[in-house]
């Protein structure tokens, strides 16, 4: 049983892939947060913005098989086939390495669709996965520590970027922290990616434009 807070069909906003057109799968749960304001106090991620409670958005629900759950990604999909582009899922969450599995990916693949995730990086990834993107969090132990990118919120205290510029990722990315501090730390990260080009500035794209 998969449980998916919704299925949407947008552009990717943040990372490598930024503009690409992608079917996003939201995961239901996370182990760093039970999503509710009422436990935020305690949680180890205190900057989330996502919600990730239930299933009842766009295209969500309780799918019993992998087979069940690509099909419903396949059906979000609205793109025109062409030779250049590949239909792409990012599987998000919450924390969807709580639930993705080789048989969602197999299942997904066999859509024909190329397979990314987002991830704490709190769990070990199933195989066959096209794109892995890692977010690090403060006060969680880091499980997978290679990938494709590795998008840092920042600042934060304890996930300084020298902590992970020594692991095995292709791109390493430093995305400000939202909130009011936003401008602030937006500069701060300009700031240290000049100073540190080994670091790319990642903004979350789809929040200055308006799209989800």
């Amino acid at each position: 049983m998969y449980r998916v807070k919704e299925i949407f069909y947008t552009l990717q906003g943040e990372g490598t892939h930024a503009g690409r057109p992608a079917v996003f799968c939201r995961f239901t749960s996370c182990n760093l947060w039970t999503g509710r304001e009422q436990d935020r106090h305690r949680a180890i991620c205190q900057f989330c913005d996502t919600d990730f409670v239930g299933t009842d958005g766009p295209g969500g629900g309780r799918f019993r098989s992998a087979a069940d759950l690509a099909a419903a990604v396949a059906k979000a999909w609205q793109g025109q086939p062409h030779r250049r582009s590949r239909p792409y899922v990012v599987c998000t969450g919450g924390e969807p390495l709580l639930q993705l599995d080789d048989a969602a990916v197999e299942a997904l693949h066999a859509e024909g669709f190329e397979v990314a995730v987002e991830t704490n990086g709190t769990r070990p990834a199933p195989t066959g996965l096209d794109w892995v993107c890692v977010s690090p969090k403060a006060g969680a132990d880091l499980v997978l520590n290679h990938g494709d990118d590795l998008k840092l919120v920042f600042p934060q205290v304890g996930a300084e970027p020298e902590f992970f510029e020594g692991l095995d990722f292709k791109h390493f990315m430093l995305q400000p922290m939202d909130g009011p501090d936003q401008a602030s730390n937006t500069a701060a990260a300009v700031q240290y990616c000049l100073s540190h080009p080994q670091w790319r500035l990642s903004l979350q794209t789809h929040k200055y434009i308006g799209i989800a």
